[in-house]
C-alpha cells in the first residue's frame, strides 16, 4: 500500500484526558455492545477506534455522548458529561448514520448549527466550503450522499470544537477529497483538538492515528500507539547482491516467516526485529536493500479475525 509523507505537526504536550471510560458497559437484552471498556483517550491526539462491524464502536460513542445511558460504568468527556449543553459546544460530531434535514440549504444548516454553538468564524465557514466543493445555497434533499457526508463534516469542524468525534466520516467521499479530510484533521490536531476517529478505512487510521484502539465483540482487545503497531507488522524486504543470489542463510533467521530467491535478488517477510536479518545480509554482501514502511493492515486484520479473543 503506497503512503505520502504526513505533513508536519508540531510536538504536543498529552496530558489530561479529553474522554475517559472506566468499566463502560451496555448490553441490550442478550447483546453485549460493549462491556467493561476502559480507555483514556489524551488532550491533543488522534485517536483511532477500529473494529469489525458490530463490535460496539457506535455504540460506544453514543454512550460517550450521553444519546444512551450505560448498564453500567462511567465516561466523562471534555471533564464533564456529554449530556451537558455547554460541554457539547466543545464537540464536533459527526455520526455514521447522518441525517440532515432536507427542506433547508446547507447554508442555513450551518447557521443554525453556528448559533448552538457559538463563536463561528464565518471565514473559516467558508473555506471549509470551498475546500469541500459545496454549493451552500443548494437544498439538502437535492446532494447526493458524498456531497451531505461534505456538509457533515463541515458542520462538525466549523466551530473549530476542542474535541471531535467523526464516526465514519470519508464513507462516500472520492479519493481526494478524503485526502483533504485528512488534512484537515492534521490541522485541527496542529492546533491542539482531540479526535477521535472511528473508521473501517485501516490505511487512513494509519496515516492518521497517533494511538489505536481496536475493539471486537464489544471488548477492548489491543490499544497501542501507531509506531508499536508498526514493530509488529510484518516487514517485506528485497535485498539484492551482485551475483545470484541465495535464500537459505535468510530462511534460517527465526524472524524471517519467507525466503525467496529469483536472480540477484532475495525477498523477505519477517516478523519481528530485522537485525538478524541486516547482519546476515551485510556478511553476504547485499548491495541494496529496499524495504517498504510496513502495512498495518495484517495487524488490524488479525485482531478482527483471530477467533481466540
Amino acid at each position: 500500500m503506497s503512503r505520502r509523507a504526513r505533513p508536519v505537526r508540531r510536538r504536543r504536550t498529552l496530558a489530561s484526558a479529553v474522554i475517559d471510560t472506566r468499566g463502560l458497559t451496555k448490553f441490550f437484552g442478550p447483546v453485549h455492545a460493549v462491556e467493561g471498556l476502559d480507555l483514556e483517550v489524551r488532550r491533543g491526539e488522534v485517536f483511532g477506534y477500529l473494529g469489525p462491524n458490530g463490535a460496539g464502536k457506535t455504540t460506544t460513542i453514543r454512550l460517550l455522548l450521553d444519546f444512551i445511558r450505560p448498564t453500567a460504568g462511567e465516561a466523562r468527556v471534555l471533564g464533564g458529561s456529554g449530556a451537558d449543553p455547554e460541554v457539547r459546544r466543545r464537540i464536533g460530531y459527526l455520526p455514521g448514520d447522518l441525517k440532515l434535514d432536507a427542506r433547508y440549504t446547507s447554508d442555513e444548516l450551518f447557521s443554525f448549527y453556528g448559533a448552538l454553538r457559538g463563536n463561528v468564524d464565518r471565514s473559516y465557514r467558508d473555506e471549509l466550503v470551498e475546500r469541500f466543493e459545496l454549493d451552500p445555497t443548494r437544498k439538502i434533499g437535492e446532494l447526493s450522499s458524498g456531497n451531505r457526508r461534505k456538509v457533515g463534516i463541515v458542520q462538525a469542524f466549523l466551530h473549530k470544537p476542542e474535541l471531535l468525534v467523526l464516526d465514519e466520516p470519508t464513507s462516500g467521499l472520492d479519493p481526494l477529497l478524503q485526502r483533504e479530510f485528512q488534512q484537515l484533521v492534521h490541522e485541527r490536531a496542529t492546533d491542539g483538538a482531540t479526535v477521535f476517529l472511528s473508521s473501517h478505512v485501516l490505511h487512513e487510521v494509519d496515516e492518521m492515528a497517533d494511538r489505536v484502539a481496536i475493539l471486537r465483540k464489544g471488548r477492548l482487545v489491543k490499544l497501542a500507539s501507531i509506531h508499536q503497531l508498526r514493530q509488529q507488522a510484518r516487514q517485506h524486504i528485497d535485498l539484492h547482491f551482485e551475483g545470484k543470489a541465495n535464500a537459505e542463510p535468510f530462511a534460517r533467521v527465526p524472524e524471517v516467516i519467507e525466503a525467496h530467491a529469483r536472480g540477484n535478488s532475495v525477498h523477505l517477510v519477517v516478523e519481528g526485529s530485522v537485525e538478524r536479518v541486516l547482519r546476515t545480509a551485510a556478511r553476504l554482501h547485499a548491495h541494496r536493500i529496499v524495504s517498504p514502511e510496513a502495512d498495518l493492515e495484517d495487524v488490524f486484520l488479525a485482531f478482527y479475525q483471530d477467533d481466540e479473543l
